[in-house]
C-alpha cells in the first residue's frame, strides 16, 4: 500500500459496494470539528473515571487471596493475552477508519455491510483459535514453559490458561462495538459500557474471594466480567440504538470482507509488534528473576498502566477528527490540534508520573500492603515515568498516522525497539535488576518508537500538501 493511494481514497467518495451510492458531507467548519474534538476528550474521561478505581481494588484482593506465585503466574499468563491483541487481525482499527468515513458520507448500508462483514471475519477467526487453545492445553507444557516450580500452584496452570486466553477469545469479536461506537461518535456511551465491565469485575471478585472459591475460579470472575458486558453492550446497541446497523448474514459482504482484511493488515502487523513489545516485560522478568519479581514488576507497571489510559483516551478521538479533516485537506488544523494534543497528553502524564516517581513505594506500601512489593528502588519509578512522557509525546503523532493508513514508519519503529529491547532487557534484568528492564525500555523507546513516530507524522502531512 503506497501513501498516495490512501490520501487519494480518504480525499474522494464514490459508490460503496453493496451499498448506496455515497453523498459527500456538508463542509465542516475547523472550530465545529475542534468543539467535537474536545466534547469527546472529556466524556471519555469522565466515562472512564467511574471504572478507574476497579484495577485498585481487584489487586490487593487478588494479591492476598491467591499469594505472590499464583498471581504472578496470572500476570504472565496475561502478558501473553495482551500480546495477543494482535488476534483481531487489525479489523477492529480497519472498521473504525472505514466506518468513520462512511458514517461522513451518509451511508448506513454500507456500514452495516462493514459491521457485518468484520463480525462474521472474527467470530470465524475466535471459534477457530479457540479449537486450537483447546487442542494445545496438553500437549503444551505450560508449567515449564511459564517456569512455575511450585507442585500446588502447577496443578493450577493450565485450567489459568485456558480461562484466560477462552475469555480473550471471546472478547475477540465483542470489542467491535467499542469501534463502531467510535466510529459514530459515542465516546462517551463506549466508555461507560467499559467502566461498567470493570465494576462488575470488582464485584464477581470480591464475591468469589468472599465465597471462598477455587483460586481458578476468583481468576475467572476477574477476566469474564469485561466479555459478559461486552455482550450487554452489542445487544443494547444493535438493538434499540441503530438497529439499521444490527450485523446479519446476509449483509456480509465478501467484497468488504476482503477489504476489511487488506486494511487491517498493516495494523496487524503494528498491533503485533507493538503489543509483544509493550507487554512482555512480566514475562521476560519472570523468566529471569521468577515468578515473584514478575509479581512485583506487573504490580508496579498497573501503576503506570493507568497513565497509558490516560493517554489513550486523551488521543483517540483525535483519530476519526484527523480523518475527515485529512480527507478535506484541512492539514493546518491537523498540524495545530496534534501540536495541543502533544501538549495536553504531557500534562496529563507529567504530573501524575513525577509523583510516582516520588512517592511510588508509599503508595505501593499503601495500595497492596504487602513487604513482598516494597522497598524499590527510585530509580524504578523514574525510568517507568519516563517511559510514560515519551509515549503522550508519540501517541497524537500516531492518531495522524492511524487515520490515514500510513503505518510503515510505525512497523520500522517498533520492528527495530524488539531489537533493541529485548537482549537489552534481559541483560539488565540479570545485572540491574527490575530498574534496568524499565531503563532498558524508555531509552529503547526513546531511540527507536519515538523518532518513527515523528518521520512518520512529517510525512502524512506532506503526503497530504502534494495533492493540494
Amino acid at each position: 500500500m503506497t501513501e498516495q493511494p490512501v490520501a487519494q481514497r480518504l480525499r474522494s467518495s464514490g459508490p460503496q459496494q453493496g451499498g448506496s451510492q455515497a453523498v459527500s458531507p456538508p463542509p465542516t467548519a475547523p472550530g465545529s470539528r475542534t468543539r467535537t474534538l474536545v466534547a469527546g476528550i472529556f466524556s471519555a474521561l469522565a466515562g472512564k473515571a467511574v471504572g478507574l478505581a476497579a484495577p485498585l481494588l481487584i489487586t490487593p484482593l487478588t494479591f492476598g487471596y491467591l499469594g505472590a506465585e499464583r498471581y504472578g503466574l496470572w500476570m504472565a499468563v496475561t502478558s501473553l493475552t495482551s500480546m495477543a491483541l494482535f488476534a483481531d487481525f487489525g479489523l477492529g482499527n480497519g472498521l473504525l477508519t472505514r466506518l468513520s468515513r462512511l458514517r461522513a458520507d451518509g451511508d448506513a448500508r454500507g456500514a452495516a455491510r462493514e459491521i457485518a462483514s468484520a463480525y462474521a471475519l472474527l467470530g470465524t477467526l475466535a471459534a477457530a483459535l479457540f479449537v486450537l487453545l483447546v487442542g494445545s492445553i496438553r500437549p503444551v507444557d505450560w508449567p515449564a514453559l511459564l517456569n512455575v516450580t511450585n507442585p500446588e500452584v502447577a496443578r493450577d496452570v493450565r485450567p489459568v490458561v485456558l480461562v484466560c486466553f477462552g475469555a480473550f477469545l471471546l472478547n475477540v469479536p465483542l470489542a467491535l462495538i467499542q469501534r463502531v461506537q467510535y466510529a459514530y461518535q459515542q465516546v462517551a456511551q463506549s466508555n461507560v459500557w467499559q467502566a461498567v465491565g470493570s465494576v462488575a469485575s470488582v464485584g464477581l471478585v470480591y464475591a468469589a474471594v468472599t465465597a471462598e472459591l477455587a483460586p481458578v475460579l476468583v481468576i475467572g470472575a476477574a477476566v469474564l466480567a469485561v466479555p459478559l458486558v461486552g455482550v450487554a453492550n452489542t445487544v443494547h446497541h444493535f438493538g434499540r440504538r441503530h438497529p439499521e446497523l444490527r450485523p446479519r448474514l446476509r449483509a456480509v459482504d465478501p467484497t468488504r470482507a476482503r477489504g476489511l482484511l487488506r486494511l487491517g493488515a498493516s495494523f496487524f502487523a503494528v498491533s503485533l509488534l507493538s503489543s509483544v513489545a509493550m507487554n512482555l516485560d512480566a514475562f521476560l522478568v519472570g523468566r529471569v528473576l521468577g515468578l515473584k519479581a514478575a509479581a512485583t514488576y506487573a504490580v508496579v507497571l498497573r501503576l503506570f498502566a493507568l497513565l497509558g489510559l490516560f493517554i489513550t483516551l486523551v488521543n483517540l478521538p483525535l483519530w476519526p477528527a484527523n480523518g475527515e479533516a485529512l480527507a478535506r485537506g484541512d492539514v493546518a488544523w491537523v498540524r495545530r490540534s496534534t501540536g495541543r494534543m502533544v501538549c495536553l497528553s504531557m500534562l496529563v502524564v507529567a504530573v501524575p508520573g513525577t509523583l510516582l516517581a516520588r512517592y511510588g513505594d508509599e503508595v505501593l506500601r499503601r495500595w497492596i500492603g504487602s513487604a513482598e512489593v516494597t522497598g524499590l528502588p527510585t530509580d524504578l519509578f523514574v525510568a517507568l515515568a519516563a517511559g510514560s512522557l515519551l509515549v503522550a509525546v508519540a501517541a497524537p503523532l500516531f492518531m495522524a498516522q492511524n487515520s490515514l493508513g500510513l503505518l510503515r514508519p510505525q512497523l520500522l519503529g517498533w520492528t527495530a525497539f524488539l531489537v533493541v529491547s529485548v537482549p537489552a532487557k534481559v541483560v539488565l534484568a540479570g545485572t540491574v535488576g527490575l530498574t534496568g528492564v524499565a531503563l532498558a525500555a524508555t531509552v529503547s523507546y526513546a531511540l527507536t518508537v519515538l523518532p518513527a513516530a515523528v518521520v512518520g507524522y512529517r510525512r502524512v502531512l506532506a503526503v497530504v500538501s502534494s495533492e493540494e
